[in-house]
């Protein structure tokens, strides 16, 4: 199945989802996730109506964004780090990126704050929330996340938009519909206490109509556009 006709079912996914939750579809943010493929495919794909790119990766993200840049100056591509981000790449990554989603912890919050200065930047980010007992998942513990969430509305370079999980991989999707549920719990009780938590971005190519259905703003959907790599998302 060609790039395009992939995004035009994904789409269709989304407005469904979204009607059987009650949610306006155009309101749903579709982060391609371009790990490990190619700028042919990624221009495929922005020929399809992609407008966002996610990418994990600081050093390959470098890469892709001048070599799209230099095919066409003109791409109106909004980038997304959704991979984990360590304090010595935060300068790399305020350079990259319009959002990154993994704000992990106050340490790195503050590095990304003390980096965006130094470029006079409004550094957007989420802030990750680990919901998984995973040692793999990265994110903030449930017990820390308002603690975090005002340390980093505090800081002045960057500007909170909201949260982000990863949930464990289940083949039947509606396994993973308690975390969606908990994350948008974890947002309702952030806004009752006054953070500006607009952004959910949560489900992947498996899972993301579950996600749409328990209140997604962002899903981060890589394998059902590009088809099977290498990894899992």
């Amino acid at each position: 199945m060609a790039i395009a006709d992939r995004i035009n079912s994904v789409n269709e996914k989304i407005i469904r989802a979204a009607r059987k939750s009650s949610t306006d579809p155009d309101t749903i943010k579709l982060i391609a996730v371009s790990k490990t493929v190619d700028a042919q495919k990624i221009t495929d794909a922005l020929y399809g109506g992609v407008k966002i790119l996610g990418e994990n990766r600081v050093q390959e993200a470098k890469v892709k964004i001048s070599e799209l840049r230099s095919q066409n100056a003109d791409w109106d591509i909004e980038w997304h780090l959704i991979g984990h981000l360590q304090k010595n790449k935060a300068k790399a990554a305020v350079q990259l990126f319009d959002l990154i989603q993994t704000v992990d912890s106050v340490d790195l919050a503050e590095e990304l704050d003390s980096q965006a200065r130094k470029f006079d930047k409004i550094q957007r980010v989420l802030v990750q929330v680990k919901l998984a007992a995973e040692e793999t998942k990265h994110g903030v513990a449930e017990s820390d996340v308002m603690a975090v969430l005002e340390k980093v509305t505090a800081l002045d370079y960057l500007k909170l938009e909201g949260l982000m999980t990863i949930p464990p991989f289940f083949d039947d999707p509606e396994e993973g519909r308690p975390y969606f549920r908990k994350l948008r719990e974890i947002a309702v009780s952030a806004r009752e206490q006054g953070f500006s938590i607009n952004e959910l971005s949560m489900g992947m190519s498996n899972d993301y109509e579950v996600a749409i259905e328990e209140g997604a703003t962002m899903i981060r959907v890589g394998t059902a556009i590009f088809g099977e790599r290498d990894y899992r998302e």
